[in-house]
This record gives structure tokens, C-alpha cells and sequence, in this order.
């Protein structure tokens, strides 16, 4: 009986749509997909008290790891189409390609994400659901995904688009609530979607609510609006899909009768919510509204700044939208960038690093004193591997409880003359390297060769062939002092010539060293995903980063690593700028001079590979010095690497992070 009273008030909150046929057998006997459903129902109705000073976080994309934390079941079948999908591994090993691929053999990450931006958003969403915040966040539901990636030796990356069965996707619902935006010469209705964010004790939970254009009565051209993430070919479709995630973010809270107090842009996509809570308001009206909004910028990079012309937006927006955009938005050049126009209507800015900061404050100098930073995080509970949890939790006498408080990882510097602590930290490296090991088993990985990963958005200014640069330097280094393991993954958007051209320029690297197998083993591998992300952050011995300093804003990669006591060798960028004292590896190459950005085209190759070869030569003759066939060293300064790259993780994780936004951006205690 109370079950069926749990259900009749979650459908009295939730106008799911068709429930009778299709969700019934999900959302039943108190479950919600087999989570707790009255950690919905609480969460629903906070979100609706005149009370509470509620957040919306609208964000273009977000990648939750819905594969494997709180991963919801299902009493249907799950279709296919959501199930990861076999893949090829490019490798120098040209033997094991030909015969083998790689499966996962798991449910795809909901795909509504391209990388870092909504990995971080993800993580964000969780940790807000973990502090038990009264948060709505807005995304779009991408029905194509981003791209499935193929890569071919000789041609590079060769995108395919991806298609998906949202009704079968665990956990995720429709509604029978529709919203409109109104647009120039057309009305876009836009279908409602939730996915809930639980909390990791599972007695909370958020609603991400998502945006589906692909309904009647839309026209043919509008129907593909949210179809494929970051479309750029067609200037119409890049303005709509941020209109529509602003805009229609907007119409939804509405409809849904959620009054929100705190407007969190995460990045200048969504900025057209503020003109649409805008319009028909006076001046002061319009100032007044500015203290509710805040923004959040991620990159320095002018690709990352979305402009369009006069002309282009006002072939899309009514007059009156058009204008408070070029009001608010227009640059010297006299087109609208969604950059300034966010910071324009916002109470506070801020960036996403420290080293960040001082970029925008050169950039952007009459919104210095508004300007503030938080560096980013990651979410403990989705990285921290399960190998680690046992460390930490057989050490409560030193940490505590982590799960509650994550930043008590810091005092793993205390345990660093523990010989138990540096026997269980290598142990359970050795243990998540086996994993790795085991997965590309059919590539000859082993577990006591030195490992090094290279895996995130391939851009330019990333310079991810920079280790490939000298193949007789890295040889020798194999050679001389003990083969080397080197892993990359990631994709380039399909619109990024010279991504595709750094693609090209690893396989061809990779295929002319098909005869060093045995001293030097580099794997390329398709689809970098988060499951994958996981595997491979925890799995390696070194986590590679060598982004053009200062171009890197943040970077997240890294500190998923550091959680699971990896060691670094990075550039002077991002978050490793406020690291670098630590210890945590060796960090080399190019520093932008003080006060300036530099050319973001002058990418340093030639010397900078160089001296990431003095790094990567003391560093692998450091790991064999500590691991020599299995056999280790626990006194060795390897260890004092892995554990202060732990203690790190106490500060570069999510709970600090949104500690900070609480007080620094939102203004709540």
C-alpha cells in the first residue's frame, strides 16, 4: 500500500508520459529504475517551495557516467543500439589489430556529452545531489549523440554518426509537458525529458532535464535541432541549439513550476536564458535581473568564444530578443559574442583555474574586478577506483570517512612513513594496471612495464603527438633504460582540420614501428569515452598532459588520475599550475611570459618534445629503479609521488569545488 502512494505522488509531481504502457514496470513498489523513488519525490517537491533558493545549472552538454555509477536497471529489455558497440585498437602490434577488437560489453554512457566540458558538468550535477542542494539542471537531449569515432591508417579519423533508442535507456523519462520558443518566423516546440542524478547514498536526487525538438508539429528543419551535439556546419543550427538550451532551459523551469533564484550559466551556450527571463522588462527590471545570473567560463581558446552576426541572429530572433543581444553582446568587431554577452548580464564571472583567471584578466581588462576563479574538480565517488576505496577505508584512522568528506585525502601526507600505507597504495596500483592489462591482453600489455597515457580532446594547442615527435630519442630511452607502453585516445570534432591532421600524424607515426614491438608498444585507441576514462585514469603509471601554456583552462583528466595515486608529467597549464609545488611528477616544457597569452598557433614542438624526453627518461628509469620485475622498492621516491598525488586529490576534487561556488558564486552558505 505505501508503495502504491509512493507512485501515485511521484506521478502527482512527474506527468510522465506514457506510463501505463511503458515506464509502469520501471517505476513501481517504491523504485524509480531500482533506486530509491522517495528520493525523487523529496527533492520534486523542494524544488517547488517558495521557501528555497533554488539553482538552475544549464550546461550544452553532460557526461555522467551513467555506465557505471549509480547505474539504474531496468525490468525491460534494454535495446542494442544502447549497448557499446565492438571497436578496433591501432597499435604497432599490426597482428593483434588484425584479429582482435575491443567490446566493452556494457550500456553506453547516456550520450549527451563531447568530453571535459560535460564531464565536469556531470560531475558537478553529482556533487550537488551529494550536498543535497535544491538544483534543477538543463541540458539538451542529443538524439544522435556526438559522433561514433573510426579511425583508418592513412585517412585518420572517419566520424560516423550514432543513433541511440531513448526509450529504452534506463532511468531516463519522457513527459507529456510540451514548451514553445518563440523565434522570428517560426514557433519550435520542444518535448521535456528527466534523468535524475542520485546522491551516492541514494536518498537525494536532481532532475537533469533535457530538451527533445524531434517531435511534431516542428518543421523538418526544426526536428533536427537537437539532433547532433555541437553541429557547426550550418551557422542557423549552431544559433538554434544554443537558443533552444537557453531559451527553452527557461520555458521549462517555468512550465514546471520551478522558481529559481540562481541562473548558473556553465559556459556562454545557455546565455540566452537571460533573454528570455528578459524580455518586456524595463531597464531597471533588466539590472535587477542581473544579480540572478552568474557564468562560468571554460576556455581561453578563441574557437571556444560562439559569435554571430547581426544578420545571421536576426534572421532567427524577434526584434526585441535581437536586441538585447547586441545591447549586451556586441564586441568591436560589431558581432554578438555569446562571451562578453554572458559576462555582460551576469553578477559574477568566473574561470575555471587560477592560471585562467590571469588569461581573462589580460583578455577581457574591464571585467578584471569580476573575474573571480574556481578551479575545477572531479566527483571522488565516480573516479576513485575501487582498488583505492579499500586503501582509504582500511586507513579511517588517518582519513576518516572519505566518502563524506573527500578533501580529508590530504592526509595521506601523514601516512607517507607508513610501510603498510606505500605496500597497500602500490598494491592497489598494480591491481587497477592488471585490469588494463587484461583488457588489451591480446596486445601483449604488461603489468611491469612503464605506462604512460595520452587521452582527451585531440585540439592543437592539447599537442598530442608531442611524444612522438623524436622516435629515435623515445627508442633509445626504451632501449637503454626499459621498453615503454604509451596509450592515446580521444577524438577531434569532425569540423577541426588540423585535430584530424594530429590523428593522422600519430597513425602514421604508429605504423612505421611495427619492428620495436618488443621496446616500445603505443596503442591508439578508438571512442575515449568515461568508461573507458575510468580504466585508463586509474590503469597507467603516468598520465601524460602537454597543453600549450596558458591555453589549457582547467583540464580534469589529470586529476581523475591523481585520485588513483598516478603520476604526472605536464606542462606549466591549467590546474597543474597550482600543483606544481607538490610533487606530483615532473612538470616541463614552454611558460607563457607573465602578463602576456602568446600566439596560440606557436605550439613550441621542437623544444618542448625535447625536454618532455629529459622528463619521460628520469621518470622511467625511476619506475624501473622502484618496480624491477615485479619486484618493488617501497622506500623508492615513485611511492612519495603516488602519495602526494593522492593528498593532492584532497583539494582538486568537486567538494571543494562547489564549496567555493557556494560561497564565492552563489552567495549561500
Amino acid at each position: 500500500m505505501e508503495n502504491s502512494k509512493l507512485v501515485s505522488e511521484f506521478l502527482s509531481l512527474v506527468d510522465v508520459e506514457n506510463f501505463d504502457t511503458d515506464y509502469y514496470r520501471n517505476i513501481s513498489d517504491g523504485k524509480y529504475f531500482g533506486m530509491p523513488l522517495k528520493s525523487i519525490i523529496d527533492s520534486e517537491k523542494r524544488l517547488c517551495l517558495e521557501s528555497e533558493k533554488r539553482i538552475a545549472y544549464f550546461s550544452m552538454e553532460y557526461g555522467s557516467a551513467t555506465s557505471f555509477y549509480n547505474k539504474f536497471s531496468s525490468n525491460i529489455p534494454v535495446d542494442e543500439r544502447n549497448m557499446s558497440q565492438e571497436q578496433e585498437v591501432f597499435s604497432n602490434f599490426r597482428l593483434a589489430d588484425y584479429f582482435f577488437a575491443l567490446n566493452l560489453n556494457n550500456i553506453i554512457d547516456l550520450p549527451i556529452y563531447s568530453g571535459g566540458l560535460g564531464v565536469l558538468a556531470g560531475d558537478t550535477a553529482k556533487t550537488m545531489a551529494d550536498y543535497r542542494l535544491p538544483v534543477a539542471c538543463v541540458g539538451m537531449l542529443w538524439s544522435a549523440g556526438y559522433f561514433r569515432q573510426k579511425f583508418w591508417f592513412k585517412y585518420g579519423q572517419a566520424p560516423e554518426q550514432m543513433r541511440w533508442h531513448l526509450g529504452s535507456y534506463p532511468g531516463l523519462i519522457p513527459f507529456k509537458n510540451r514548451v514553445k520558443i518563440y523565434l522570428k518566423n517560426e514557433e519550435v516546440t520542444l518535448k521535456l525529458w528527466k534523468y535524475y542524478v542520485y546522491n551516492y547514498a541514494h536518498d537525494y536526487a536532481i532532475p537533469l532535464i533535457l530538451l527533445d525538438s524531434n517531435i511534431e508539429p516542428n518543421s523538418d528543419r526544426a526536428h533536427r535541432l537537437t539532433d547532433q551535439l555541437y553541429r557547426s556546419d550550418n551557422v542557423w543550427i549552431k544559433a538554434l541549439q544554443r537558443i533552444i538550451l537557453g531559451k527553452g532551459g527557461v520555458a521549462a523551469l517555468d512550465g514546471l513550476g520551478y522558481n529559481i533564484d540562481t541562473f548558473h550559466l556553465n559556459e556562454g551556450h545557455a546565455v540566452f536564458a537571460f533573454i528570455e527571463k528578459a524580455r518586456g522588462k524595463t531597464p531597471e527590471e533588466v539590472d535587477d535581473l542581473r544579480k540572478h545570473f552568474v557564468y562560468t567560463c571554460h576556455t581561453p581558446v578563441q574557437a571556444g568564444h560562439d559569435k554571430f552576426s547581426y544578420d545571421n541572429l536576426s534572421k532567427v530572433l524577434k526584434k526585441e530578443d535581437l536586441d538585447i543581444a547586441y545591447n549586451f553582446g556586441k564586441d568591436s568587431g560589431g558581432v554578438v559574442n555569446l562571451t562578453l554577452l554572458a559576462m555582460n548580464v551576469s553578477r559574477v564571472i568566473n574561470t575555471v583555474s587560477l592560471n585562467h583567471q590571469k588569461v581573462m584578466h589580460i583578455q577581457f581588462p574591464a571585467y578584471k574586478e569580476n573575474i573571480k576563479y574556481v578551479t575545477n574538480g572531479v566527483h571522488p565517488h565516480t573516479w576513485i577506483s575501487e582498488n583505492y576505496k579499500q586503501v582509504f577505508d582500511n586507513f579511517t584512522s588517518a582519513f576518516g570517512d572519505v566518502k563524506a568528506n573527500p578533501m580529508a585525502l590530504e592526509k595521506a601526507l601523514t601516512l607517507k612513513d607508513n610501510q603498510k600505507f606505500r605496500a597497500d597504495v602500490w598494491q592497489a596500483h598494480q591491481a587497477n594496471k592488471d585490469v588494463l592489462c587484461n583488457f588489451l591482453d591480446k596486445w601483449k600489455l604488461d603489468q611491469n612495464i612503464f605506462t604512460i597515457c595520452w587521452a582527451r580532446r585531440i585540439a592543437a594547442y592539447k599537442r598530442p603527438s608531442l611524444i612522438l615527435q623524436d622516435i629515435n630519442r623515445l627508442l633509445d630511452i626504451a632501449k637503454r633504460i626499459g621498453p615503454i607502453q604509451i596509450i592515446f585516445a580521444g577524438k577531434a570534432h569532425p569540423a577541426d582540420d588540423l585535430g584530424f591532421t594530429y590523428i593522422n600524424q600519430i597513425l602514421d607515426k604508429v605504423d612505421g614501428l611495427t619492428n620495436v614491438y618488443d621496446y616500445l608498444k603505443v596503442i591508439m585507441l578508438e571512442n575515449y569515452e568515461i568508461y573507458l576514462a575510468k580504466m585508463l585514469t586509474s590503469g597507467v603509471d603516468v598520465w601524460l598532459n602537454n597543453p600549450l601554456p596558458p591555453f589549457e583552462a582547467s583540464g580534469t583528466s589529470g586529476m581523475k588520475a591523481i585520485l588513483n595515486g598516478v603520476i604526472q608529467i605536464s606542462t606549466f597549464d591549467g590546474w597543474v599550475a597550482e600543483a606544481a609545488d607538490k610533487e606530483i611528477g615532473k612538470i616541463f616544457g614552454y611558460r607563457n611570459e607573465e602578463g602576456k597569452i602568446g600566439d596560440e598557433y606557436n605550439l613550441h614542438i621542437q623544444d618542448d618534445a625535447q625536454k618532455l624526453y629529459a622528463s619521460l627518461e628520469e621518470i622511467v628509469d625511476l619506475y624501473y629503479k622502484t618496480n624491477l620485475h615485479g619486484k618493488v622498492d617501497l622506500n623508492s621516491q615513485w611511492i612519495d609521488y603516488m602519495i602526494n598525488c593522492i593528498a593532492c586529490a584532497g583539494h582538486f576534487n568537486t567538494y571543494r569545488m562547489l564549496d567555493e561556488y557556494k560561497k564565492i558564486i552563489w552567495g549561500r552558505k
